[in-house]
């Protein structure tokens, strides 16, 4: 195995590795996916693995050798040739030091199983530590294998005897031990940090009564320094928990943050509050670590305080350099950006950063785009409209350097996109009639668990507001919806959509009205949104889920799009009652998913392009039916359902599962499995109802332009 496959990180200042260290591990290791580099001449897959130690002026340094293809044998390891990989420091500080190593590997024409060891690696919890840890790369000829999860923690107040741990990462263990996964995509709230207003630093700033001087009150550097402790310790906690630790040092991460990975309801409540100082400077401790944690990427060099003016203000993107935070403190600087990102132009109006949007080729076929859809977030916008821009243009870049070898466009978003509406809720909640209530709460503490503890609105708004589907964030969704719809239809590219935050599983889908008379494999609105989550929290109330499950409406997005949920649950996991018999659309109880895609079968040495004939299922006159033959006998029969087979015969498509918990109080977190299929997208040709392209416009000026004679050059209001 030639060394040039191999990219390593130099020991600083010319030092020399220690040979037989003893490394003192807090945290890790924890395994991340980064990017792929497709050449001519050869295809290199690129990742990194953190740890986290006691500070001090050992170097530690990683060994990684190819252990042959998967399941194969594995008679000749003694002779298998390794590298050792130095590793490279990101930050320390006087308590920790965070170390990266960078990994490339080369692609095979086999899916290759890879190991790597740490040498004088010891746990300083006390616990025995794994001697190795294996991950899989991906064959030439493959997409990716996924694994998708959201919501992985505990609100705060989850009665814990009744919710046991993460115990469905025991499941997806069991599911990666019979297929492996080449990588898990996290969709947000990777870690709860709310715990930080109820026993963290932030417990007397919540409990000020007054909204004024809450809101007035500043984020001087002790509180700063506090917060940081806070969050620091709670990671450490969290990611050395099992069987999340397990999984964290096996299969490689993709992440993107959510507001939990702050504070819950980060950049939904009022402008004006939002804007207070301590929301600033949390959200700045919670990039630095999200950073470090999450993206094995050096933080900032300071984060926002009241009493450091070159910090509450960001210059080139990030907030300036205090003294005090750089004091015995060594943070890494001037490296490329990670190339899997895509930098927003601005900082968010309420954290001191850039966002960080993520783009990625998942194998052969597979390219995925994570939307930083926090950073920016206000109760009105999401994202700035420069940043699609960016995305967007990105996405035209990266399709036309893959010479059409790109089928699928995996789109990951914090919180769901084909929802059901939650409108008439809202207008309760922001009605008049809750104005008497809010003034007895502030006064003698009437329905206290109606109202959040930071800016006295109706708790279940911030909520709500974050979701697409509310009424400030309707064009925006349209646009960036139609956007993606006109991506797809330009480059015959299939989009589907991961979304997870509200604790239940459902299977949305946007599609061409069925009036159109446009089958599945031939339409580019037809956008599949799987919603999975959560694989820790708590899910809601059944109650909550039929509620959902009858809101279950035929929405028409705009003159050509439907869109609903899709009957999926057709049976209680393990026959324990999850939701109303009746309910086929949601389903509350802790999920996750598996996405593969399925292998064109191989005849006389050429690819076939076999396809599922989806004629076999007639369009029916809405979406509460199948829409094609891989959403037909959907749910627990379905050949995709155990999660690892990719048998369905979905040539070229995707096979879905989802992984439903049937009993928290099972350790072991047994799980049943409920599976479809997404079909391919075939050449697009023109079509009734069909938009110019509209490659590289703003989502400030983006519109449906004339569409057929029945229709006018505007949009109509989504429902």
């Amino acid at each position: 195995m030639a060394d040039r496959y191999y990219q390593t990180d130099a020991a600083p200042n010319g030092q020399v590795s220690d040979p037989n260290p003893q490394i003192d591990v807090i945290c890790g290791p924890l395994l991340n996916y980064k990017n792929m580099d497709v050449t001519p001449s050869a295809s290199i897959w690129r990742g990194s693995v953190l740890i986290v130690t006691k500070p001090g002026p050992t170097h530690p340094r990683l060994l990684l050798r190819p252990t042959g293809p998967v399941g194969a044998p594995n008679a000749d390891l003694a002779n298998s040739q390794g590298v050792s990989i130095d590793g490279l420091r990101l930050y320390e500080d006087p308590e920790k030091a965070f170390w990266r190593f960078s990994l490339s590997v080369p692609i095979e024409s086999y899916e290759a199983s890879w190991e790597y060891t740490i040498p004088g690696f010891r746990l300083d919890d006390g616990n025995d530590a794994r001697l190795s840890w294996n991950f899989v790369v991906p064959s030439l000829n493959q997409s990716m294998r996924l694994m998708f999860h959201s919501c992985n923690g505990f609100s705060v107040g989850t009665d814990m005897d009744a919710w046991v741990g993460p115990s469905l990462w025991n499941d997806v263990l069991r599911v990666h031990t019979k297929k492996p996964f080449h990588v898990m995509i996290g969709g947000g709230d990777q870690i709860y940090n709310d715990g930080i207003r109820v026993d963290g630093p932030l417990k007397e700033w919540t409990a000020i009564g007054n909204p004024h001087k809450r809101r007035a009150h500043d984020f001087n550097n002790s509180m700063r320094a506090r917060c940081d402790e806070y969050y620091y310790a709670n990671y450490v906690r969290w990611y050395n928990t099992e069987p999340f630790r397990a999984a964290n040092a096996r299969i490689p991460q993709i992440n993107i943050w959510d507001d939990h990975d702050i504070i819950d309801g980060f950049g939904s409540y009022t402008d004006h509050f939002m804007r207070c100082s301590v929301f600033r400077g949390i959200g700045g401790v919670a990039f630095k670590y999200y950073c470090l944690f999450q993206h094995h990427v050096a933080p900032p060099l300071s984060t926002y305080t009241t009493d450091a003016p070159q910090t509450m203000q960001a210059v080139n993107g990030t907030a300036g350099a205090d003294p005090r935070q750089l004091e015995n403190t060594f943070v890494l600087e001037n490296q490329p950006e990670d190339d899997s990102w895509i930098v927003g132009g601005r900082p968010g109006p309420y954290v001191e950063e850039k966002s960080r949007n993520l783009y990625m080729r998942l194998g052969k076929r597979m390219a995925f785009m994570g939307v930083d859809a926090r950073t920016e977030r206000t109760r009105h916008q999401v994202n700035y409209p420069d940043t699609y821009d960016l995305i967007f243009t990105r996405l035209e870049r990266e399709i036309a350097a893959a010479n059409g070898d790109i089928k699928h466009l995996i789109v990951l978003l914090g919180v769901p996109i084909a929802y059901p509406r939650l409108a008439w809720l809202e207008n309760i909640l922001s009605s008049p009639i809750i104005a008497p209530i809010r003034l007895l709460n502030k006064r003698f503490g009437v329905a206290g668990g109606l109202f959040n503890q930071f800016d006295g609105q109706v708790d279940l708004l911030d909520d709500l507001d974050d979701h697409y589907t509310a009424r400030q964030h309707k064009r925006e969704r349209r646009e960036f919806i139609q956007r993606l719809q006109d991506f797809s239809a330009s480059h015959s590219v299939r989009v589907t959509i991961l979304g997870g935050d509200v604790h239940l599983a459902a299977i949305g889908r946007f599609y061409s009205n069925p009036k159109l008379g446009i089958q599945c494999q031939n339409d580019p609105r037809y956008i599949v949104n799987i919603v999975s989550s959560a694989i820790t929290n708590k899910p809601p109330p059944k109650a909550v889920a039929n509620l959902l499950g009858k809101r279950n409406k035929i929405h028409h997005m705009d003159h050509d799009t439907d869109e609903t949920l899709m009957d999926m649950f057709d049976a209680q996991p393990g026959g324990k009652e999850k939701s109303a018999a009746w309910n086929k659309v949601t389903m509350p109880s802790r999920n996750y998913a598996c996405i593969t895609e399925v292998d064109t079968p191989v005849a006389n040495g050429t690819d076939q392009a076999a396809r599922y004939d989806s004629s076999v299922v007639p369009l029916p006159k809405d979406g509460h039916a199948p829409l094609h033959q891989g959403e037909a006998g959907a749910g627990t029969h379905h050949a995709a359902a155990d999660g690892f087979s990719s048998n369905s015969g979905m040539y070229g498509g995707l096979d879905v599962a989802i992984r439903v918990e049937i009993d928290p109080q099972d350790r072991d977190g047994t799980t049943d499995g409920y599976g479809f299929s997404i079909p391919p997208l075939d050449e697009v040709a023109a079509q009734p109802g069909a938009r110019p392209k509209s490659r590289g416009a703003s989502m400030r000026n983006h519109s449906l332009r004339p569409q057929s004679k029945h229709q006018s050059t505007r949009p109509q209001t989504a429902v």
